[in-house]
């Protein structure tokens, strides 16, 4: 979806303030919202808002976490955050035996009768599933899938009875906890090919509303490089289209990301440089951030080099019209790398 006017929206998160195992999100000038990311965001919030949990799916890139904490703040509660991780275990979310205590007490009230006592407790630690689900914070589970499915087998009865099962070493000792009515989780997951991810059970995945995330369109990127490096429009494009370029011309139609498109914009922020093919700077901030291994594409049957970049720099900047084509393409007539 194209919107022609992007704005900055007054939410998002500027500064995370810690409080245990907790986060309040803050407001942010610099989140960038479209009609596109609006229409998402509405969509996420109205599931959120009727108590289901939202997963946003999709690439690396493509706004998933950035997604997850704007729709939190717009919860306005507290903030339990979640990394998936392979060596997760169900305890690491719901929480452990970290121990023992030993109660001693000796009753020596008749002098010639000495009574001994002594207890000894297990040490039960709360994680922050279980934290979350009793405050009713919103849980963001960040590339959830990153965890073994097995270790999420908790959230089974979380999302549909409102309930999270617990070990009755628990200090309360009790084999249950009933979920706050506060509580919301919002997942991020990124393709099962990607290394590290496992398949997600599907009991836990019927669970969720998921919410399929694709590269966001070409003023939302715009936007979002502005906003995030500080450039100008006319340079924010050339780059946005350079990158989608490489992108869509490419075997891996991953990459590279907008992460990328960031990268170069603010590396460009130094007086006297811009977006151009001739500018001195910018075809080797290029070269140096889009052709890094995780982000080497095929393009027209070759893989990209600094050449490859350089000639679609060129037919960017003559398309947008900002440095005219003749001069330029007369210069290289002797390579036959250059032109369409």
């Amino acid at each position: 979806m194209s919107n022609n006017n992007a704005t900055v929206a007054p939410l998002g998160v500027e500064r995370i303030r810690s409080s245990g195992d907790t986060v309040q999100l803050e407001a942010s000038k610099e989140f960038v919202t479209t009609d596109y990311v609006q229409e998402l965001t509405e969509r996420a919030m109205a599931y959120l808002y009727a108590g289901y949990p939202v997963h946003f799916a999709g690439p690396a890139g493509t706004g998933k976490t950035t997604l997850a904490f704007h729709a939190a703040a717009l919860l306005g509660r507290s903030v339990t955050l979640i990394h998936g991780d392979d060596e997760f275990a169900s305890s690491d979310l719901i929480g452990r035996d970290t121990g023992y205590r030993k109660h001693k007490v000796v009753d020596n009230y008749i002098h010639s009768v000495m009574k001994t006592e002594e207890e000894m407790r297990s040490l039960w630690m709360d994680n922050r599933l279980t934290t979350a689900c009793q405050r009713g914070d919103t849980l963001i589970y960040d590339e959830f899938n990153r965890s073994r499915p097995e270790a999420n087998n908790a959230f089974l009865t979380i999302l549909s009875e409102r309930i999270l099962n617990l070990p009755k070493l628990r200090t309360s000792g009790e084999g249950y906890l009933a979920v706050h009515p506060c509580f919301r989780a919002i997942f991020t997951s990124n393709p099962e090919e990607y290394a590290g991810t496992h398949k997600t059970q599907d009991a836990l995945a019927d669970r969720l509303i998921t919410i399929n995330l694709g590269h966001y369109d070409r003023d939302t990127e715009t936007a979002i490089v502005m906003a995030k490096s500080g450039t100008s429009r006319e340079d924010a494009e050339i780059i946005v289209d350079l990158v989608t370029e490489l992108r869509e011309g490419g075997a891996n139609k991953h990459r590279p990301t907008i992460r990328s498109a960031i990268a170069v914009g603010r590396l460009l922020m130094r007086p006297g440089e811009h977006a151009g093919w001739l500018d001195p700077v910018f075809p080797r901030i290029c070269r140096d951030i889009l052709n890094t291994d995780t982000a080497k594409v095929m393009h027209d049957g070759n893989r990209v080099m600094g050449g490859d970049i350089e000639d679609i720099l060129k037919r960017v900047c003559v398309r947008l019209g900002s440095q005219p084509a003749p001069a330029r393409a007369h210069q290289h007539d002797s390579n036959p790398a250059d032109g369409d």
